[in-house]
């Protein structure tokens, strides 16, 4: 199993982090607090990273192999934020889709399924992310 790394914005880096650690990292995350954005990252150089906190999240995955970023959506979009809406965090400002906002909970669910190399949840797809 390749060697995990967790990071954040004002967290100590984990080196091998437990199911729990990642739990409690992701949620102690907050969009407009001190910690608003983490990683989890594989020997190999790809991650998973979340950025916002609690009901406004955001995931992408990045896979240095492809050179593909991609950012998770789910099949319920938001009727709160439309297309458009901005996630303003610690690291900057993302302009999200109505279907790219997810909870911490099932961020953490995401983190879990690339340390443990699982398939994601099926309610969880991937585009390209802006940019790419």
């Amino acid at each position: 199993m390749n060697t995990m790394r967790l990071e954040g914005q004002n967290f100590a880096e984990l080196k091998a982090p437990t199911d729990a650690q990642i739990r409690r990292r992701v949620h102690a995350l907050q969009s407009a607090g001190r910690h608003s954005y983490a990683s989890l990252t594989r020997a190999d150089g790809s991650c998973v990273q979340v950025a916002g906190g609690r009901s406004t999240c955001m995931v992408e995955r990045f896979d240095p192999a492809t050179g593909m970023r991609e950012r998770a959506f789910h099949d319920r979009p938001s009727p709160v934020f439309p297309d458009g809406t901005r996630l303003v965090f610690g690291a900057g400002t993302l302009t999200l889709k109505s279907d790219e906002w997810f909870v911490a909970d099932a961020v953490v669910e995401i983190f879990l399924c690339f340390k443990e190399s699982r398939q994601y949840p099926d309610t969880v797809s991937w585009r390209s992310a802006p940019g790419f």
